[in-house]
């Protein structure tokens, strides 16, 4: 029997990692190309995007592996099958549920990973990954330069006539109308923006300021003038798992990626049902059993996570495992 586990398991596991290279490095290109699609928004260094994809790669993990173990464990069989090898492994004596007993525990081991995963490192990289996008943004927004064109910080009009090496500004020039009837002038020989925890101000050194309406005309001359930035960055606030999962949007995911997570666990009936098959007759229908019970799963997860009540999770897992049992016990057991 030990050697009988062995070889199974070895056999689970190169087939696992042959179908989870590629299906994760399909996963990762797709991540890849749609962080491309930031970049036309946010400059970011290669170091910024190795930081964002370490903060996806949670969720990249999370759909993928249980996939991954469904498929390796299924062609597993259905490879001992092809090759008369299960045929021998029953004329042994040996019952299904012994073959079910070998993938319990690599199934309950990734469900318990999964779901550690989902509940505690989600919530902390996903909100980490928005602060992120936030932070990015509101400096791409004064990645101000010298040019003909001017610029816009907060309500002002800004002119830069030349940027320092040193990265200040000379000759800048800023227009702002308040109201209908005064505006405001302000001229600067040198300024620099201020970045103190995310929150940005524009500090102008030796300059002029003016205010003028139909009533009266102002000057002020200045040696240092901040104007601080009024744009509003909201940061996405994170205290525990509790309270993120407890916000309604995210329990409708935390219900369907539970279900997920239950997946490698759950199945271990279809993988036999669909796996053990007679080699000559069953041999084409393997690959469309496969694609029919994903699609199905999948499927029902995602149609429940409108439901955000937390008795959906056991009660699908139950109606699932209760089906494909019924299924075993009709294509396996009756058989075998």
């Amino acid at each position: 029997m030990n050697e009988l586990q062995n070889y199974i398991k070895n056999s689970l596991s190169v087939i696992f990692f042959s179908i989870f290279t590629p299906l994760f490095a399909i996963a990762s290109v797709i991540f890849l190309v749609k962080l491309a699609t930031y970049t036309a928004i946010i400059q970011m260094s290669v170091l910024e995007m190795l930081k964002l994809y370490l903060f996806m790669l949670p969720e990249l993990l999370f759909h993928t592996v249980p996939l991954t173990f469904f498929l390796a464990a299924t062609l597993t069989l259905f490879k001992l099958s092809n090759d008369n090898e299960i045929v021998v492994v029953f004329s042994l004596g040996i019952k299904p549920k012994e073959i079910i007993k070998i993938f319990l525990k690599p199934a309950l081991f990734l469900t318990i990973i999964l779901s550690l995963n989902l509940y505690y490192l989600f919530p902390h990289t996903k909100t980490l990954s928005k602060n992120f996008f936030v932070y990015k943004k509101t400096q791409a927004k004064f990645n101000i330069s010298a040019s003909e064109f001017g610029h816009k910080f907060d309500d002002w009009l800004l002119y830069v006539g030349k940027e320092n090496d040193d990265k200040t500004y000379s000759n800048v020039v800023l227009f702002n109308k308040k109201k209908e009837n005064e505006e405001i002038l302000i001229s600067a020989k040198k300024a620099e923006i201020i970045n103190s925890n995310g929150v940005l101000s524009l500090r102008l050194t030796n300059g002029e300021g003016y205010s003028y309406s139909e009533d009266k005309f102002t000057q002020v001359d200045f040696k240092v003038m901040n104007i601080n930035d009024k744009m509003n960055v909201m940061l996405y606030p994170y205290t525990t798992p509790v309270e993120y999962w407890s916000i309604p949007k995210y329990t409708k995911k935390l219900i369907s990626n539970a279900l997920f997570a239950l997946f490698p666990l759950i199945s271990l009936f279809l993988i036999l049902s669909i796996g053990i098959v007679h080699a000559r007759y069953n041999k084409a229908k393997v690959y469309l059993y496969l694609f029919l019970s994903i699609i199905i799963y999948y499927s029902t997860a995602f149609a429940v996570s409108s439901l955000t009540n937390y008795y959906t999770v056991p009660i699908v897992a139950l109606i699932w495992l209760a089906s494909t049992y019924t299924i075993y016990r009709k294509q396996i057991v009756a058989k075998f």
